[in-house]
């Protein structure tokens, strides 16, 4: 029994033995086949890895052989232009100096033909003064046979005639002043008229209708909600951007854009329609709209300012004085815009003095910018002439050109004859019937003191303003004011006028004396 237990025994020990071991083996070949498997799987990703890293690399070589052949293209089209323009520019030289030899060739020979007269005039000079020598000897001659006859001296006589001719001459000379005088101030007058008159009536005008509201239309009143936006959000962030108010009412299709700033309301007014046709509206999408208008408008007054000088040929200008004559497309005066005013001077300068023989561009120059400092933005406690005047100076401008704006409104001195040409050209322009218009009330407000003006004055019984408050005819009492006091009392009311009131152009004062004898048959 204890020899079975042993067997048994031993047999479970070898049988066990030899599991472990089968299993030892089992698990060792099932460990190579799983690492032949992954080497299998390592080289395959290795091997796509590689073909992908190929094909990477042949597109990065594409696109850089694409880009080098478009920068070479590029360079060479660059190259192609510049080298085209240094042809012009080479056959512009040569034309400029084959122009200046020419003139050159005519200098030679006009110095040549003044040399030569310069000799025959000297050749002349001295056959003069030969005959002179001989014509003095033989005044002397003359001399002492007149004294021999008359028993005078040549002083003598010369004294005698001379007072006796003194007299005469002084009669007739003060008569002769007076009749020069007088046919020089009818000539001067009807002469200064002919000019003005045929001035403005060769220079076309424009009549501003300039005011402090823009209106701008829209398709259909379901736009107003997505401009009014979230509780006004949108709305509040437009007024905050461009500076001006917008107003959202029961108007019809519209929506009204108000601000004394011609400047802001264009800016929301483009702001506006770039926005509704965009259709996205809030308060980020308002601020970069804004500000790309913004930058807009300022090249779009680079580009008004250089087409007005080109228009008007006017050149050399400055940079910054383009720019402000581009500004004074968005500002007005009374009404009239400053742009369409100052070309309108420009051209009546040209024209007037053209007639009267001064420098037509000259005086176009000062005529177009003698109200440039209205458009200076910093706005200084200076008037506008003197503020122009200052600006003309600091950019280069002519010293005629400096003086005609800033006496045009008699600030300064004129010391030439461009000056009273700007002045009198900016008051035509600006007296045209209709070239400017104010306010209602402030129209209105004018026009009463403007009659109440004139009543304080003794022995006026009536007072019209009219032409639009340019003319004031005055009615007055024929029994305490008399034919020459009439005509003081014109002069006195518009002495006051000036001195007391402010508007622009310039006031007619028509006093009106009616004698008027009634009788009734009975």
């Amino acid at each position: 029994m204890d020899l079975l237990i042993v067997y048994l025994v031993i047999t479970a020990v070898v049988a066990l033995g030899t599991g472990l071991f089968i299993g030892k083996t089992l698990v060792a070949k099932a460990n190579k086949a799983k690492e032949l498997e992954l080497e299998e799987k390592a080289k395959l990703i290795i091997k796509e890895a590689e073909i992908s890293a190929e094909n990477i690399k042949k597109d990065k070589i594409l696109e850089a052989k694409e880009k080098f052949l478009k920068l070479k293209s590029d360079f060479e089209e660059e190259s192609n232009r510049k080298k085209s323009q240094l042809i012009s520019n080479e056959n512009k030289l040569r034309q400029k100096e084959q122009t200046l030899s020419k003139e050159f060739e005519k200098v030679n020979r006009k110095e040549s033909d003044i040399k030569s007269l310069r000799e025959k005039l000297e050749t002349q000079l001295e056959v003069v003064n030969k005959k002179k020598v001989e014509l003095d000897k033989f005044n002397q001659q003359k001399v002492s046979i007149l004294e021999k006859i008359s028993n005078l001296t040549a002083d003598d006589a010369r004294e005698q005639l001379v007072e006796s001719m003194k007299v005469e001459a002084e009669s007739k000379a003060s008569s002769f002043i007076k009749d020069i005088i007088e046919e020089a101030k009818l000539t001067a007058t009807k002469e200064a008229k002919k000019i003005v008159v045929e001035t403005i009536q060769r220079t076309a005008t424009e009549h501003a209708i300039e005011n402090c509201v823009s209106i701008f239309n829209i398709e259909s009143d379901d736009i107003k909600g997505k401009i009014i936006g979230r509780e006004g959000r949108n709305i509040r962030a437009l007024e905050a951007a461009t500076g001006v108010e917008i107003i959202v009412d029961d108007t019809p299709e519209a929506i009204i854009i108000s601000g004394f700033d011609p400047v802001r309301r264009e800016i929301a007014r483009l702001s506006l329609h770039r926005l509704v046709v965009d259709g996205r509206i809030h308060p980020a999408r308002i601020e970069e709209i804004v500000a790309k208008t913004k930058k807009n408008i300022e090249e779009e007054i680079v580009e008004t300012g250089e087409r007005t000088a080109i228009d008007l040929g006017i050149h050399g200008l400055h940079p910054e004085l383009i720019k402000m004559v581009g500004r004074m497309r968005f500002r007005s005066s009374y009404g009239q815009n400053l742009l369409q005013h100052s070309r309108e001077v420009a051209n009546l300068c040209a024209t007037m003095a053209s007639e009267i023989g001064m420098n037509p561009k000259q005086a176009k120059r000062a005529g177009l910018l003698h109200d440039i400092g209205k458009v200076w933005p910093e706005e200084p406690e200076k008037p506008h002439a003197i503020l122009g005047m200052d600006l003309a100076k600091k950019y280069k401008e002519h010293p005629i050109v400096c003086n005609a704006i800033g006496a045009h409104h008699d600030e300064i001195e004129m010391t030439s004859l461009i000056s009273p040409i700007v002045q009198a050209c900016d008051a035509v322009s600006g007296a045209r019937p209709g070239a400017r218009r104010e306010i209602m009330e402030s129209y209105i407000k004018r026009l009463k003191e403007l009659e109440e003006l004139a009543l304080s004055f003794d022995g006026v019984n009536k007072c019209y303003a009219i032409q639009a408050g340019r003319e004031l005819r005055v009615m007055v009492d024929a029994d305490t004011v008399k034919d020459d006091r009439a005509g003081q009392l014109s002069f006195d009311i518009s002495q006051k006028i000036e001195k007391d009131m402010q508007y622009p152009g310039q006031i007619k004062v028509t006093v009106i004396r009616e004698m008027r004898s009634v009788a009734y048959a009975k």
